[in-house]
């Protein structure tokens, strides 16, 4: 029997796991499956799952808040920095640790596929990269305190303290996965209107 690597997708798109290519990615896809996977393996306060479609739109806010003045399409490179979670969930880095090198070739392929899709290089350079990661880990600081059970120093510890400039008027949103997929989507066709 021949192993099947490839999933479809609501949008009726067979996306091949082990060789993706642009033409098999769909923003409403990737927006669906984002709105759906929890973060935090849903270890968190609130009537909704904490969303990586919400995180994503957090990081894209901390990544220009951060970079001022920043072209777009590199905001763009942050809203869609997980976006290959949609298919292949949000792991904790314990666990992804544990899966070894793997999981990170699998996330680059899909990466390379979903950014020449939405016309980002297949590989976003090394300075943008370290930018959306710091973005990444102040969000990741903001959710560990707010809504996953940390206490500023365990925080502080683990992620650095925040600029507190940088976060003011950022907010921790749980909504309904419809609206948090209506969002993701919104903001999507924003920025690339703007590229």
């Amino acid at each position: 029997m021949t192993r099947r690597a490839w999933q479809r997708m609501l949008s009726g798109r067979r996306l091949d796991l082990l060789d993706p290519t642009p033409m098999d990615i769909e923003i409403e896809d990737i927006a669906h499956g984002l709105a759906f996977v929890a973060r935090w393996n849903g270890q968190t306060r609130g009537d909704y799952p904490y969303s990586v479609a919400e995180h994503s739109l957090l990081v894209e806010q901390l990544f220009a808040a951060m970079n001022r003045g920043i072209a777009v399409r590199w905001r763009l490179a942050a809203l869609l920095h997980d976006a290959p979670e949609y298919v292949i969930g949000d792991m904790i880095s314990p666990v992804k640790a544990a899966v070894g090198p793997g999981y990170e070739a699998l996330d680059q392929r899909l990466s390379a596929a979903i950014h020449l899709r939405f016309g980002l290089p297949a590989t976003i350079p090394a300075a943008i990269k370290r930018g959306i990661k710091a973005a990444d880990r102040l969000s990741a600081r903001l959710e560990a305190t707010r809504i996953a059970g940390f206490d500023e120093a365990e925080a502080n510890r683990l992620f650095g303290k925040p600029d507190k400039t940088l976060i003011r008027g950022c907010s921790i949103r749980l909504r309904p996965p419809i609206e948090a997929r209506n969002a993701f989507t919104a903001r999507h066709r924003e920025l690339l209107s703007r590229m």
